[in-house]
């Protein structure tokens, strides 16, 4: 069985983000990059699924700028057994749909039972992509999921989405595209012998041609970056608790409007 699991690269979490010159891109000068981390769940799962079943293949997906490949050697040293970049100046401005249609074309060409992407990047947060390759291939989709098990025959996937008061359960036909919601799984760290591994599998290139797409302007542009406004000092309220109550009352109701 084989699967693709889709991942982008990300600034850290602990990364203090700026604003370009332009107000159009992030400065990323300076920038530590990772695996987006609800992607992990997604690649955990995929490799979770070959354990269980004794054999397949797991193929790490990412699409982005020469430095994408650092991402994609993490994927290989947790255990994915080769990898695809999509690297190609034609998707330097992509868009979520550009984005869809150049992994669409990469899972046509490779043909997996099961594609496989984390809920949302947690740079822009969109968690659009998923859905589109879903739709622009025809196949089942599912939305982050917390439960997944593939039949013992690989003909369907049952998964399992959190809802208020419950689980949604889904059987859905393979092939199939989900997504995977923080909690389906804890991703593993890589060892040693995975990072020294790493170096011997399979990181293939794939330029925009090679899938037969020819470059289009994105629908969907940036106009202006703006970094959140500072926030403003906190206030002390002096005097006895109960006339700061009363004080703590009137500000909230009629300085800050908040009550």
């Amino acid at each position: 069985m084989k699967i693709l699991v889709m991942v982008k690269q990300v600034p850290d979490t602990a990364t203090q983000i700026k604003v370009g010159s332009d107000s159009r891109a992030i400065d990323t000068a300076g920038i530590t990059w990772i695996v987006s981390p609800y992607d992990e769940y997604a690649l955990e799962e995929a490799l979770r699924i070959k354990e269980k079943r004794g054999q397949g293949e797991v193929v790490a997906v990412s699409l982005g700028p020469d430095r994408v490949k650092e991402t994609l050697r993490s994927c290989l040293a947790m255990g994915a057994d080769r990898a695809i970049h999509l690297l190609d100046q034609a998707w330097d401005t992509a868009d979520t749909l550009a984005t869809a249609r150049a992994l669409a074309a990469i899972i046509k060409q490779e043909t997996p039972a099961l594609a496989l992407f984390g809920r949302q990047a947690i740079d822009d947060d969109m968690g659009a992509v998923a859905a589109q390759v879903a739709e622009l291939l025809g196949w089942p989709c599912a939305s982050w999921i917390m439960e997944e098990t593939v039949d013992e025959a690989g003909k369907s996937v049952r998964v399992g989405r959190q809802v208020e008061g419950g689980l949604e359960v889904f059987d859905l036909p393979l092939p199939a595209v989900i997504s995977a919601q923080k909690g389906l799984n804890e991703p593993r760290y890589p060892t040693l012998k995975g990072i020294m591994g790493a170096k011997k599998k399979g990181l293939k290139d794939v330029k925009a041609a090679d899938l037969g797409i020819s470059p289009e302007p994105p629908a969907l542009s940036v106009t202006k970056l703006e970094a959140l406004p500072p926030r403003p000092p906190g206030r002390i309220i002096p005097g006895e608790p109960a006339e700061a109550v009363k004080e703590l009352v009137r500000a909230l109701r009629e300085d800050a409007k908040a009550i």
